[in-house]
């Protein structure tokens, strides 16, 4: 190896820190979070990339029903009427009520729409973004992470937005007296001794829903994305080793990194599924009556 690869392979960082870098948003604090959530700092990336995504998702809808012909489809919109027949039908299955399934099915295909969206970010070589975005800021050391539901902020902040709708549907079909009463009479009973009881667990019902909501889709996610930088370790680690072991270690890369992503893409169209049906199954329970 020449002096200059000598001193490229010095400066270089190792596994740890290549994964700890891509491992952390653009925020506002300009160095590496020291937690997974600090509502001191702004993730500049998950937000821009969450509404980017999401326009893009409106977009390309609005570009399929304005040309959607009443004879015979074309396969995409085909592929769209499939999706909101099947959207429609699950919220059919879980919500009773005509009028709020009016909002609410839309609703639930918007959420498969932007979390599937989203989630596909994954499938972007790990390096690409972050380099171009290292070349346009001019800082080789710069941060940004491009799969927001990767985020625990971005997958938490759209299960609260989940919660603020259960909160209003419950006040909407049970009247905000009709809620209040049955925030302090269930799950135990009308009794005076029970109502802070009763109250109690309502509110940690309502926080294990939203919590569970928002991990569940960051957990998966972030395994992915860090299942998919150690396998690119693998490529970047064969110019160190010896020509067999080295191009056995690229195979080996290139292998599982195929195989990886191919199976991923059942986790990126399951893990939105799963976070639209949470969806509407939440607001489907503000709608019963305990």
């Amino acid at each position: 190896m020449s002096t200059t690869g000598h001193e490229a392979a010095a400066n270089a960082p190792n596994a740890g820190e290549y994964i700890l870098h891509h491992l952390t948003n653009l925020n506002s604090s300009g160095h590496a979070q020291s937690s997974m959530i600090d509502f001191s700092i702004v993730n500049f990336d998950t937000i821009f990339f969450s509404v980017l995504l999401g326009a893009a998702g409106l977009f390309f809808l609005w570009l399929i029903a304005r040309k959607a012909t009443s004879g015979v489809p074309g396969r995409a919109q085909a592929a769209l009427e499939i999706l909101v027949e099947m959207v429609g039908n699950q919220a059919k299955g879980i919500i009773h009520n005509e009028q709020s399934r009016r909002f609410v099915a839309p609703l639930g295909l918007t959420v498969f729409m932007w979390v599937l969206l989203m989630n596909a970010m994954d499938f972007l070589p790990v390096d690409l973004l972050p380099l171009v975005w290292q070349k346009l800021s001019g800082n080789p050391h710069a941060y940004l992470r491009v799969v927001p539901t990767a985020d625990l902020n971005g997958t938490l902040g759209l299960s609260v937005g989940v919660l603020l709708l259960c909160f209003f549907y419950n006040i909407k079909i049970k009247g905000i007296g009709g809620w209040a009463h049955e925030l302090i009479t269930a799950p135990f009973g009308n009794h005076p001794l029970l109502y802070i009881p009763n109250f109690v667990m309502q509110i940690i019902e309502f926080a294990a829903k939203t919590i569970s909501h928002g991990m569940r889709l960051f957990g998966n996610m972030y395994a992915g994305e860090l299942l998919f930088l150690l396998i690119a370790l693998m490529g970047m680690a064969f110019p160190a080793m010896s020509p067999v072991g080295g191009s056995l270690l690229w195979l080996g890369h290139l292998v599982l990194g195929t195989l990886w992503a191919l199976f991923h893409i059942l986790i990126v169209v399951l893990q939105a599924f799963i976070f639209m049906m949470l969806t509407l199954v939440y607001i489907g329970q503000a709608h019963d009556s305990h």
